[in-house]
């Protein structure tokens, strides 16, 4: 059996990368743990395997003494002597003391420890290669729901999409294959916990980096998303190239570009605007689709006031003001926005 062992962990090392040595040290930790609760945890003992035979001994630290008082502590001199004949009073001495029947317990401890390095260690493997896989885009399975929280099948382990990173009015079946953004992996003591989001702002920066050439190459960059999840997205763009018109590089020839992001994301809609250093144009493209007469900023305040004509003005603040919510939330700034003929009452 012993030898059986040492061929086993030398097999281990090899295909799983997991040092002998390491799975040595922690049997004989776990064999000291075995041997006080089944053999008396007052004695001071200490296990040790052969790492070339897989032999194990057990010993027992004891004082050398002229009365022994107790046995599982102490030793006699004489007896002492007949293990190290130099040694004096008052010594330590370290004496065998392997139950006959350790062989068994011994074998059932190291399968265990085995078999739970080895679960330790694909779990590490796990959370090494998603860890290193955050803030991508994964293909996954549909597996179950559980208390409105998604579990994902992704081969070789599973995520959870929680509900809110889930987009609303969303509905998926048992084995659906779905695309969702790693946001975040962490170790816990069950494993790897990988969680999953399609609500993400990042979900729609990274469709379009698969989506669009001129995204993924470094052409055209994306400046800020904000996001409503499933209602409406606004993402504004430019471009490192004169060449390139960032905004018509994402929409695509024909919109095929942006509206293979729309059915990814059910519908969802989608203003792509472009960026400007002028905030005063930013701010008016950022309120598109409406149209914009003018714009006046107030630095100190992050703070504009937009004009817009008397028909443009329920577009520009939009349904329940997502529209101009939206607008804030991409561009960083307050946004008071008026219509033509409310400036000029205001003026009267």
């Amino acid at each position: 059996m012993s030898g059986e062992l040492i061929q086993a962990l030398v097999e281990l090392e090899k295909e799983r990368g997991i040092p002998k040595e390491v799975l040595i040290d922690a049997i004989e930790s776990a064999l000291k743990t075995a041997y006080k609760k089944n053999f008396g945890s007052s004695q001071n003992v200490e296990v040790q395997m052969n790492s070339e035979t897989g032999d194990v001994k057990v010993l027992s630290r004891k004082t050398v003494t002229e009365r022994v008082s107790d046995a599982k502590t102490e030793i006699s001199l004489e007896e002492a002597r007949l293990i190290d004949s130099e040694v004096q009073m008052g010594d330590e001495i370290e004496v065998e003391v392997t139950p006959s029947n350790f062989g068994r317990i011994a074998a059932q401890t190291a399968k265990q420890v085995v078999i739970q390095r080895l679960r330790e260690a694909e779990r590490n493997v796990i959370y090494d290669e998603y860890s290193s896989r955050e803030g991508e885009i994964v293909a996954g399975t549909v597996q179950r729901a559980e208390q409105k929280v998604l579990i994902i099948n992704l081969g070789q382990t599973e995520a959870i999409m929680p509900p809110q990173d889930q987009i609303p009015g969303e509905t998926f079946t048992q084995g659906q294959r779905i695309k969702c953004y790693i946001s975040e992996v962490k170790k816990t003591a069950k494993g790897p916990q990988i969680t999953v989001s399609r609500s993400h702002p990042f979900f729609l920066r990274r469709l379009f980096e698969l989506e669009v050439p001129e995204i993924f190459e470094g052409l055209v960059e994306i400046k800020s998303i904000a996001r409503e999840a499933g209602y409406r997205s606004k993402i504004a763009v430019s471009s490192r190239d004169d060449n390139i018109d960032p905004v018509g590089a994402c929409v695509g020839h024909r919109g095929m570009r942006v509206q293979n992001i729309v059915r990814e994301l059910n519908g969802e809609k989608i203003d792509i605007i472009k960026w400007s250093q002028d905030m005063s144009v930013y701010i008016a493209n950022a309120l598109s689709p409406a149209k914009v007469l003018h714009v006046e900023i107030d630095e100190a305040e992050k703070s504009s006031r937009v004009v817009v004509p008397d028909n443009q003005l329920s577009l520009a603040i939009g349904k329940e003001g997502q529209n101009a919510r939206l607008a804030a939330k991409l561009t960083g700034w307050k946004i008071d926005i008026k219509s033509e003929s409310q400036v000029l009452k205001e003026e009267e």
